[in-house]
């Protein structure tokens, strides 16, 4: 392929304002929640002016489904990365080292958006449950394909535990105040699954 055809276009000035608006309100979801996190906070943070957020979106509710699905494909492209990185038959312990590791404990802005507003799910428009649910599914069936136990009876089932232990330990350790606890609960989570696998 020459590299004539290979390079895809640049985008328009909309499409760009629209990609900083959507990459904005992901780190805003992450950070205050669906509920803190207001247009007008989010185009201000973006650069841009309050009146111009109609030109990108027809609700809030349809920002915040782009903002949802776009944290959630940066915690599976994160995942996939690590992965990717790792040596062989150990891509599942890799990437739960990074999931658990105290630097995504303290990355609540661009860490793992079900941790950071899985509670608040059930609460949202269809739109939003939509675009996170999407977004979980991939995740799950990302620690199935990395599982030792891939394509075998139960495997799926596996990896449900797998990231809901995961997820679980995540947000435990996100909660607490105490740094040791904090850590105890990521250790545990981690010791558990890396010898279960």
């Amino acid at each position: 392929m020459s590299a004539a055809t290979s390079k895809q276009p640049a985008p328009s000035r909309k499409e760009a304002t629209h990609e900083r608006i959507v990459e904005t309100a992901a780190r805003a979801i992450r950070r205050s929640g669906y509920s803190g996190s207001g247009v007008a906070e989010i185009m201000k943070e973006a650069g841009l002016t309050h009146g111009g957020f109609y030109a990108h979106f027809d609700s809030r509710e349809g920002m915040l489904a782009e903002a949802a699905d776009r944290a959630g494909a940066d915690t599976v492209a994160f995942l996939t990365r690590v992965a990717a990185a790792a040596p062989p038959k150990q891509e599942l312990e890799a990437m739960l080292r990074s999931y658990l590791s105290k630097e995504h404990v303290e990355a609540r802005e661009g860490g793992c958006a079900v941790a950071a507003l899985g509670s608040e799910m059930p609460r949202q428009s269809a739109k939003v449950r939509r675009a996170a649910t999407r977004r979980i599914k991939e995740m799950i069936d990302l620690v199935a394909r990395q599982s030792p136990a891939w394509g075998q009876p139960g495997a799926h089932e596996r990896a449900l535990v797998t990231m809901a232990t995961a997820l679980g330990a995540l947000v435990l350790a996100r909660a607490v105040d105490d740094p040791k606890l904090s850590d105890a609960v990521r250790e545990a989570a981690l010791n558990h699954l890396t010898q279960t696998g």
